[in-house]
């Protein structure tokens, strides 16, 4: 899916949500549990009530690869349940020496066939252009996460008086355009968000963070939009575990569709 495209389904459905699909087995509803593959019955249910109301599904690929073969099984059969209309991210953080990052491109770009993923970018250039060699797919670069330890190197200055993230911001627009290369910008540092804007007025941003961990969707909002909303903001334990019973379904709709609701509010001032 390209920039255009995705750009359509944000304006068709007055939406920039993304539903993260961080699915633990421990967590899904019982009744799940006799079935054959819980997991993707559950994921199954979980797009069917979501679909409607967001242009972007997230597997956190961890969940799945913790359940061994069975677990990447369950992630091929929700990638292909996923409605063409939907951008996929496949949330790997992978990175590594140029050869191990065209072999993870290859599986998760040729192999799995998902739009994007996300790349840690810490170990340099050679460590992402293999990501970049794909046509028609996305990377999308860590950047400024919301978790504690971001502190650590993130924020860190430089010699040039710029902080670590910055400079990342900096090389890596060097390395691709906004047509092929978003930024992660966690949604708790709301404040950050303006900041790293303006240093790339016309990237994506896929921003977790909204909901269960505490993000502000009106802050993230108004200081991340752009002319072409610019925004994927990512939900997912609100969204997927909004209820644990029987109906977590009908709940996890619910709860997409009071964020749609409010998107399609502030996508109206742009």
């Amino acid at each position: 899916m390209n920039r255009a495209e995705l750009f359509e389904q944000i304006k068709k459905k007055g939406s920039y949500l993304c539903v993260g699909l961080d699915t633990d087995i421990t967590k899904i509803p019982k009744h799940l549990h006799s079935l054959a593959d819980p997991v993707f019955e559950f994921n199954k249910q979980i797009i069917d009530a979501t679909n409607e109301f967001c242009i972007a599904y997230k597997p956190n690929i961890a969940f799945y690869e913790a359940l061994g073969p069975k677990g990447w099984e369950s992630l091929q059969k929700t990638l292909d349940y996923i409605p063409k209309n939907c951008f996929t991210i496949a949330d790997a953080k992978r990175g590594d020496i140029g050869n191990t990052s065209s072999l993870y491109a290859k599986a998760f770009f040729q192999n799995m066939n998902f739009d994007s993923l996300t790349v840690t970018p810490y170990m340099g250039e050679d460590s992402v252009k293999p990501f970049l060699e794909f046509a028609g797919k996305w990377v999308i670069l860590l950047i400024h996460t919301s978790n504690p330890g971001s502190i650590d190197i993130q924020q860190l200055e430089t010699r040039y008086g710029k902080y670590i993230y910055e400079e990342v911001i900096f090389a890596s627009q060097r390395w691709a355009t906004a047509d092929q290369m978003m930024y992660v910008v966690g949604a708790t540092k709301a404040d950050k968000i303006g900041t790293i804007r303006a240093l790339a007025p016309d990237h994506f941003f896929l921003v977790p963070g909204v909901g269960a961990q505490g993000g502000d969707l009106e802050a993230v909002s108004k200081a991340g939009l752009n002319s072409q909303c610019g925004l994927m903001v990512n939900s997912s334990r609100a969204i997927i575990y909004a209820s644990t019973g029987e109906d977590f379904a009908e709940a996890a709709r619910k709860e997409a569709l009071s964020i749609q609701l409010e998107m399609l509010s502030h996508l109206q001032n742009i």
